[in-house]
Protein backbone atom coordinates (compact mmCIF):
# COMPACT_ATOMS: atom_id res chain seq x y z
CA UNK A 1 0.00 0.00 0.00
CA UNK A 2 2.90 2.37 0.72
CA UNK A 3 4.24 2.01 -2.83
CA UNK A 4 0.77 2.59 -4.23
CA UNK A 5 0.39 5.82 -2.27
CA UNK A 6 3.86 6.91 -3.30
CA UNK A 7 2.85 6.66 -6.94
CA UNK A 8 -0.52 8.30 -6.38
CA UNK A 9 1.06 11.28 -4.64
CA UNK A 10 3.78 11.52 -7.28
CA UNK A 11 1.02 11.99 -9.86
CA UNK A 12 -0.88 14.48 -7.69
CA UNK A 13 2.27 16.53 -7.11
CA UNK A 14 3.00 16.53 -10.83
CA UNK A 15 -0.59 17.59 -11.53
CA UNK A 16 0.07 20.71 -9.44
CA UNK A 17 2.04 22.04 -12.42
CA UNK A 18 -1.24 22.60 -14.30
CA UNK A 19 -1.73 25.64 -12.06
CA UNK A 20 1.18 27.29 -13.85
CA UNK A 21 -0.13 26.75 -17.41
CA UNK A 22 -1.93 29.87 -18.60
CA UNK A 23 -4.74 30.13 -21.12
CA UNK A 24 -5.72 32.81 -23.64
CA UNK A 25 -8.83 33.58 -21.56
CA UNK A 26 -8.63 36.06 -18.68
CA UNK A 27 -10.54 36.11 -15.41
CA UNK A 28 -13.86 37.93 -15.54
CA UNK A 29 -12.41 40.83 -13.59
CA UNK A 30 -9.69 41.19 -16.23
CA UNK A 31 -6.90 40.98 -13.68
CA UNK A 32 -4.82 38.18 -15.23
CA UNK A 33 -4.92 35.19 -17.57
CA UNK A 34 -6.83 32.17 -16.35
CA UNK A 35 -4.76 29.08 -15.65
CA UNK A 36 -5.72 25.61 -16.76
CA UNK A 37 -6.25 24.13 -13.29
CA UNK A 38 -8.79 26.75 -12.23
CA UNK A 39 -10.40 26.46 -15.67
CA UNK A 40 -10.79 22.72 -15.06
CA UNK A 41 -12.41 23.42 -11.69
CA UNK A 42 -14.79 25.93 -13.26
CA UNK A 43 -15.75 23.42 -15.96
CA UNK A 44 -16.48 20.72 -13.39
CA UNK A 45 -18.61 23.25 -11.51
CA UNK A 46 -20.38 24.10 -14.78
CA UNK A 47 -21.26 20.44 -15.17
CA UNK A 48 -22.51 20.19 -11.59
CA UNK A 49 -24.68 23.30 -11.98
CA UNK A 50 -25.95 22.72 -15.52
CA UNK A 51 -26.58 19.01 -14.96
CA UNK A 52 -27.07 16.19 -17.43
CA UNK A 53 -29.98 14.74 -19.41
CA UNK A 54 -31.57 11.51 -18.27
CA UNK A 55 -29.34 8.54 -18.98
CA UNK A 56 -26.09 10.54 -18.95
CA UNK A 57 -23.75 9.91 -16.02
CA UNK A 58 -23.01 13.40 -14.69
CA UNK A 59 -20.32 12.22 -12.29
CA UNK A 60 -18.45 10.62 -15.18
CA UNK A 61 -18.69 13.94 -17.03
CA UNK A 62 -17.21 15.71 -14.01
CA UNK A 63 -14.38 13.19 -13.77
CA UNK A 64 -13.52 13.74 -17.44
CA UNK A 65 -13.38 17.50 -16.91
CA UNK A 66 -11.04 17.11 -13.94
CA UNK A 67 -8.61 15.17 -16.14
CA UNK A 68 -9.16 16.57 -19.62
CA UNK A 69 -6.47 19.24 -19.75
CA UNK A 70 -3.70 17.54 -17.76
CA UNK A 71 -1.58 16.96 -20.92
CA UNK A 72 -1.23 20.75 -21.17
CA UNK A 73 1.40 20.41 -18.43
CA UNK A 74 3.67 19.23 -21.24
CA UNK A 75 1.98 20.71 -24.30
CA UNK A 76 0.59 24.06 -23.18
CA UNK A 77 -2.71 25.65 -24.21
CA UNK A 78 -3.75 25.90 -27.87
CA UNK A 79 -6.17 28.84 -28.30
CA UNK A 80 -8.97 28.17 -30.77
CA UNK A 81 -8.40 31.37 -32.74
CA UNK A 82 -4.83 30.43 -33.70
CA UNK A 83 -3.75 27.95 -36.36
CA UNK A 84 -2.43 24.61 -35.12
CA UNK A 85 -1.32 21.33 -36.64
CA UNK A 86 -4.16 19.24 -35.24
CA UNK A 87 -2.49 15.89 -35.80
CA UNK A 88 0.73 17.02 -34.17
CA UNK A 89 -1.10 18.47 -31.17
CA UNK A 90 -3.11 15.26 -30.75
CA UNK A 91 0.03 13.13 -30.87
CA UNK A 92 1.84 15.35 -28.36
CA UNK A 93 -1.12 15.33 -25.98
CA UNK A 94 -1.42 11.54 -26.15
CA UNK A 95 2.28 11.20 -25.32
CA UNK A 96 1.82 13.62 -22.43
CA UNK A 97 -1.23 11.74 -21.16
CA UNK A 98 0.69 8.47 -21.24
CA UNK A 99 3.59 10.03 -19.32
CA UNK A 100 1.41 11.69 -16.70
CA UNK A 101 -1.01 8.84 -16.07
CA UNK A 102 1.94 6.45 -16.21
CA UNK A 103 3.06 7.88 -12.88
CA UNK A 104 0.07 6.14 -11.29
CA UNK A 105 -0.28 2.47 -10.32
CA UNK A 106 -1.00 0.49 -13.47
CA UNK A 107 -4.70 -0.17 -12.82
CA UNK A 108 -5.42 3.47 -12.05
CA UNK A 109 -3.26 4.68 -14.93
CA UNK A 110 -5.31 2.58 -17.35
CA UNK A 111 -8.63 3.89 -16.03
CA UNK A 112 -7.55 7.54 -16.15
CA UNK A 113 -6.04 7.24 -19.62
CA UNK A 114 -9.20 5.55 -20.91
CA UNK A 115 -11.36 8.31 -19.43
CA UNK A 116 -9.16 10.98 -21.00
CA UNK A 117 -9.26 9.23 -24.38
CA UNK A 118 -13.04 8.92 -24.13
CA UNK A 119 -13.26 12.68 -23.66
CA UNK A 120 -10.95 13.30 -26.61
CA UNK A 121 -12.91 11.00 -28.91
CA UNK A 122 -16.20 12.72 -27.99
CA UNK A 123 -18.29 9.73 -29.04
CA UNK A 124 -20.10 8.77 -25.82
CA UNK A 125 -22.98 10.86 -24.40
CA UNK A 126 -20.82 11.74 -21.39
CA UNK A 127 -17.88 12.87 -23.51
CA UNK A 128 -20.11 14.94 -25.78
CA UNK A 129 -21.65 16.67 -22.78
CA UNK A 130 -18.20 17.32 -21.27
CA UNK A 131 -17.10 18.84 -24.60
CA UNK A 132 -20.23 21.00 -24.64
CA UNK A 133 -19.32 22.55 -21.30
CA UNK A 134 -15.66 22.87 -22.29
CA UNK A 135 -16.71 24.86 -25.36
CA UNK A 136 -19.40 26.97 -23.65
CA UNK A 137 -17.56 28.16 -20.54
CA UNK A 138 -14.95 30.30 -22.35
CA UNK A 139 -17.73 32.11 -24.26
CA UNK A 140 -19.35 33.30 -21.04
CA UNK A 141 -15.97 33.94 -19.47
CA UNK A 142 -15.78 36.71 -22.08
CA UNK A 143 -19.40 37.84 -22.28
CA UNK A 144 -19.85 38.12 -18.49
CA UNK A 145 -16.52 39.87 -17.96
CA UNK A 146 -16.50 43.26 -16.27
CA UNK A 147 -14.88 44.83 -19.34
CA UNK A 148 -14.67 42.26 -22.17
CA UNK A 149 -11.57 42.61 -24.31
CA UNK A 150 -12.47 43.62 -27.85
CA UNK A 151 -10.37 40.93 -29.51
CA UNK A 152 -11.83 38.27 -27.20
CA UNK A 153 -15.34 39.39 -28.12
CA UNK A 154 -14.48 38.92 -31.79
CA UNK A 155 -13.19 35.42 -31.09
CA UNK A 156 -16.54 34.63 -29.44
CA UNK A 157 -18.45 36.13 -32.36
CA UNK A 158 -16.52 34.01 -34.89
CA UNK A 159 -16.78 30.92 -32.69
CA UNK A 160 -20.59 31.20 -32.52
CA UNK A 161 -20.91 31.93 -36.24
CA UNK A 162 -18.59 29.39 -37.83
CA UNK A 163 -16.45 27.81 -35.10
CA UNK A 164 -16.92 24.89 -32.76
CA UNK A 165 -19.74 26.68 -30.89
CA UNK A 166 -21.82 27.11 -34.07
CA UNK A 167 -23.23 23.62 -33.38
CA UNK A 168 -24.95 25.05 -30.29
CA UNK A 169 -27.63 26.41 -32.63
CA UNK A 170 -29.10 22.92 -32.65
CA UNK A 171 -27.26 21.19 -29.79
CA UNK A 172 -27.87 23.84 -27.11
CA UNK A 173 -30.08 26.51 -28.69
CA UNK A 174 -30.78 28.42 -25.45
CA UNK A 175 -27.07 29.02 -24.91
CA UNK A 176 -26.44 29.98 -28.54
CA UNK A 177 -29.38 32.38 -28.50
CA UNK A 178 -28.28 33.96 -25.21
CA UNK A 179 -24.66 34.39 -26.30
CA UNK A 180 -25.79 35.91 -29.59
CA UNK A 181 -28.13 38.29 -27.75
CA UNK A 182 -25.35 39.36 -25.39
CA UNK A 183 -23.13 40.08 -28.37
CA UNK A 184 -25.91 42.29 -29.72
CA UNK A 185 -26.19 44.13 -26.40
CA UNK A 186 -29.36 42.45 -25.12
CA UNK A 187 -28.64 41.52 -21.50
CA UNK A 188 -32.17 40.39 -20.64
CA UNK A 189 -32.64 37.57 -23.11
CA UNK A 190 -32.01 34.52 -20.89
CA UNK A 191 -34.76 32.30 -19.42
CA UNK A 192 -34.83 32.84 -15.64
CA UNK A 193 -33.53 29.38 -14.71
CA UNK A 194 -30.58 29.58 -17.13
CA UNK A 195 -29.84 33.17 -16.09
CA UNK A 196 -29.65 32.13 -12.44
CA UNK A 197 -27.26 29.25 -13.13
CA UNK A 198 -25.01 31.47 -15.23
CA UNK A 199 -25.06 34.22 -12.59
CA UNK A 200 -23.87 31.70 -9.99
CA UNK A 201 -21.14 30.41 -12.30
CA UNK A 202 -20.00 33.94 -13.08
CA UNK A 203 -19.84 34.75 -9.36
CA UNK A 204 -17.84 31.56 -8.79
CA UNK A 205 -15.12 32.96 -11.07
CA UNK A 206 -14.14 35.23 -8.17
CA UNK A 207 -12.84 32.21 -6.22
CA UNK A 208 -9.87 32.20 -8.60
CA UNK A 209 -8.76 35.48 -7.02
CA UNK A 210 -8.82 34.27 -3.41
CA UNK A 211 -5.26 33.51 -2.34
CA UNK A 212 -4.49 30.84 0.23
CA UNK A 213 -1.61 30.62 2.70
CA UNK A 214 -0.43 27.42 1.02
CA UNK A 215 1.80 27.77 -2.01
CA UNK A 216 2.11 25.71 -5.15
CA UNK A 217 4.33 22.68 -4.66
CA UNK A 218 7.21 24.54 -6.33
CA UNK A 219 6.81 27.41 -3.84
CA UNK A 220 6.54 29.97 -6.64
CA UNK A 221 3.35 31.71 -5.49
CA UNK A 222 0.30 31.30 -3.26
CA UNK A 223 -2.28 28.81 -4.44
CA UNK A 224 -5.76 30.21 -5.06
CA UNK A 225 -8.96 28.63 -3.83
CA UNK A 226 -10.28 27.81 -7.31
CA UNK A 227 -7.29 25.75 -8.36
CA UNK A 228 -7.12 24.28 -4.84
CA UNK A 229 -10.70 23.05 -5.27
CA UNK A 230 -9.76 21.41 -8.58
CA UNK A 231 -6.73 19.74 -6.99
CA UNK A 232 -8.82 18.41 -4.10
CA UNK A 233 -11.43 16.97 -6.45
CA UNK A 234 -8.57 15.30 -8.33
CA UNK A 235 -7.24 13.98 -5.01
CA UNK A 236 -10.62 12.35 -4.40
CA UNK A 237 -10.65 10.76 -7.84
CA UNK A 238 -7.10 9.40 -7.47
CA UNK A 239 -7.20 8.38 -3.80
CA UNK A 240 -10.68 6.84 -3.91
CA UNK A 241 -9.37 3.42 -2.99
CA UNK A 242 -8.25 4.78 0.41
CA UNK A 243 -11.77 5.81 1.43
CA UNK A 244 -13.71 3.81 3.97
CA UNK A 245 -16.14 1.17 2.67
CA UNK A 246 -19.40 2.74 1.59
CA UNK A 247 -17.99 6.19 0.83
CA UNK A 248 -19.49 7.62 -2.38
CA UNK A 249 -16.46 9.24 -4.00
CA UNK A 250 -18.60 10.97 -6.64
CA UNK A 251 -20.40 12.81 -3.82
CA UNK A 252 -17.04 13.62 -2.23
CA UNK A 253 -15.93 15.21 -5.49
CA UNK A 254 -19.09 17.32 -5.58
CA UNK A 255 -18.43 18.49 -2.02
CA UNK A 256 -14.88 19.48 -2.85
CA UNK A 257 -15.92 21.43 -5.94
CA UNK A 258 -18.21 23.49 -3.69
CA UNK A 259 -16.47 23.52 -0.33
CA UNK A 260 -14.55 26.80 -0.57
CA UNK A 261 -17.04 28.95 -2.49
CA UNK A 262 -17.81 30.89 0.69
CA UNK A 263 -14.23 32.20 0.60
CA UNK A 264 -15.37 34.58 -2.14
CA UNK A 265 -16.79 36.65 0.72
CA UNK A 266 -14.79 35.45 3.72
CA UNK A 267 -11.35 34.78 2.29
CA UNK A 268 -9.00 32.00 3.28
CA UNK A 269 -8.63 31.38 7.03
CA UNK A 270 -5.39 29.38 7.41
CA UNK A 271 -5.63 26.54 9.87
CA UNK A 272 -2.30 27.45 11.46
CA UNK A 273 -2.86 31.22 11.67
CA UNK A 274 -3.55 33.06 14.95
CA UNK A 275 -2.46 29.95 16.82
CA UNK A 276 -5.24 28.08 15.05
CA UNK A 277 -8.09 29.91 16.79
CA UNK A 278 -9.58 31.75 13.78
CA UNK A 279 -10.08 28.62 11.71
CA UNK A 280 -13.39 27.06 12.70
CA UNK A 281 -14.27 29.78 15.21
CA UNK A 282 -17.89 30.79 15.76
CA UNK A 283 -17.24 34.12 14.04
CA UNK A 284 -15.76 32.43 10.98
CA UNK A 285 -18.59 29.90 10.81
CA UNK A 286 -21.18 32.68 10.99
CA UNK A 287 -19.46 34.63 8.24
CA UNK A 288 -19.29 31.53 6.05
CA UNK A 289 -22.98 30.80 6.62
CA UNK A 290 -23.86 34.33 5.49
CA UNK A 291 -21.67 33.86 2.42
CA UNK A 292 -23.40 30.56 1.67
CA UNK A 293 -26.78 32.29 1.93
CA UNK A 294 -25.73 34.86 -0.64
CA UNK A 295 -23.79 32.69 -3.08
CA UNK A 296 -26.00 29.59 -3.19
CA UNK A 297 -28.98 31.95 -3.12
CA UNK A 298 -28.14 32.97 -6.68
CA UNK A 299 -29.29 29.55 -7.91
CA UNK A 300 -32.79 28.30 -8.76
CA UNK A 301 -34.48 27.12 -5.58
CA UNK A 302 -34.22 23.33 -5.92
CA UNK A 303 -30.58 23.44 -7.02
CA UNK A 304 -29.83 26.03 -4.34
CA UNK A 305 -31.14 23.71 -1.65
CA UNK A 306 -29.29 20.67 -3.03
CA UNK A 307 -25.89 22.34 -3.33
CA UNK A 308 -26.26 24.22 -0.05
CA UNK A 309 -27.04 20.92 1.69
CA UNK A 310 -23.95 19.35 0.12
CA UNK A 311 -21.81 22.24 1.40
CA UNK A 312 -23.35 21.97 4.88
CA UNK A 313 -22.68 18.23 4.97
CA UNK A 314 -19.01 18.91 4.23
CA UNK A 315 -18.86 21.56 6.97
CA UNK A 316 -20.48 19.27 9.56
CA UNK A 317 -17.92 16.52 8.82
CA UNK A 318 -20.12 13.78 10.25
CA UNK A 319 -21.06 11.59 7.29
CA UNK A 320 -18.54 9.10 5.87
CA UNK A 321 -18.44 11.08 2.62
CA UNK A 322 -17.71 14.34 4.43
CA UNK A 323 -15.07 12.74 6.65
CA UNK A 324 -13.15 11.56 3.59
CA UNK A 325 -13.57 14.97 1.92
CA UNK A 326 -12.24 16.72 5.05
CA UNK A 327 -9.29 14.33 5.17
CA UNK A 328 -8.31 15.28 1.65
CA UNK A 329 -8.76 18.98 2.41
CA UNK A 330 -6.21 18.57 5.22
CA UNK A 331 -3.73 16.36 3.41
CA UNK A 332 -3.24 18.40 0.23
CA UNK A 333 -1.55 21.36 2.00
CA UNK A 334 0.74 18.93 3.83
CA UNK A 335 2.02 17.65 0.49
CA UNK A 336 2.48 21.22 -0.75
CA UNK A 337 4.50 22.06 2.37
CA UNK A 338 6.64 18.95 2.06
CA UNK A 339 7.38 19.67 -1.60
CA UNK A 340 8.08 23.38 -1.08
CA UNK A 341 10.46 22.98 1.86
CA UNK A 342 8.12 23.73 4.73
CA UNK A 343 5.70 26.36 3.45
CA UNK A 344 3.14 27.39 6.05
CA UNK A 345 4.84 25.31 8.72
CA UNK A 346 7.68 27.81 8.60
CA UNK A 347 5.43 30.86 8.11
CA UNK A 348 3.39 30.07 11.22
CA UNK A 349 6.11 28.30 13.26
CA UNK A 350 4.05 25.11 13.41
CA UNK A 351 5.16 22.36 15.78
CA UNK A 352 4.79 18.66 15.14
CA UNK A 353 2.20 18.38 17.94
CA UNK A 354 0.15 21.15 16.26
CA UNK A 355 0.38 19.36 12.93
CA UNK A 356 -0.95 16.18 14.50
CA UNK A 357 -3.78 17.87 16.43
CA UNK A 358 -4.93 20.28 13.71
CA UNK A 359 -4.26 18.18 10.63
CA UNK A 360 -3.25 14.60 11.34
CA UNK A 361 -6.22 13.79 13.54
CA UNK A 362 -8.59 15.04 10.81
CA UNK A 363 -6.87 13.04 8.07
CA UNK A 364 -6.84 9.91 10.21
CA UNK A 365 -10.61 10.11 10.80
CA UNK A 366 -11.41 9.69 7.11
CA UNK A 367 -8.26 8.13 5.64
CA UNK A 368 -6.06 6.52 8.29
CA UNK A 369 -3.81 4.79 5.78
CA UNK A 370 -3.15 8.08 4.03
CA UNK A 371 -2.18 9.74 7.33
CA UNK A 372 0.21 6.89 8.16
CA UNK A 373 1.98 7.45 4.82
CA UNK A 374 2.03 11.24 5.17
CA UNK A 375 3.14 11.16 8.80
CA UNK A 376 6.24 9.13 8.04
CA UNK A 377 7.29 11.86 5.60
CA UNK A 378 6.22 14.90 7.63
CA UNK A 379 7.68 13.90 11.00
CA UNK A 380 11.34 14.12 9.86
CA UNK A 381 10.81 17.75 8.81
CA UNK A 382 9.98 18.66 12.41
CA UNK A 383 12.91 16.64 13.71
CA UNK A 384 15.13 18.91 11.61
CA UNK A 385 13.41 22.14 12.69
Amino acid sequence: MSERLTRQFAFLNEADRLKSVTRANVLMDGSRPENVAEHSWHLALWALVMGAPAGVDLDRVIAMLLLHDLPEIDCGDHPIHLAHDGAAVAAAELAAARRLFGLLPADLAGRCLALWQEFEAAETPEARLAKRYDHAQPIFQVLFANKPLADHVEVVRDNLATGRAARFRTEWPEIHALASALLAGDAGAAPADLAARLAFLAEADRLKSVDRATTLVDGSRPENSGEHSWHLALYALILADHAAPGVDVARVIRMLLLHDLVEIDVGDVPIHSANGTAHGSAATQAAEARAADRIFGLLPNALRDDLRATWEEFEAAESPDALFAKSLDRVQPVLANLMSGGGTWITYAVTYDQLVSRVGSKIARGAPGVWDWVNTRAAPFFDRA
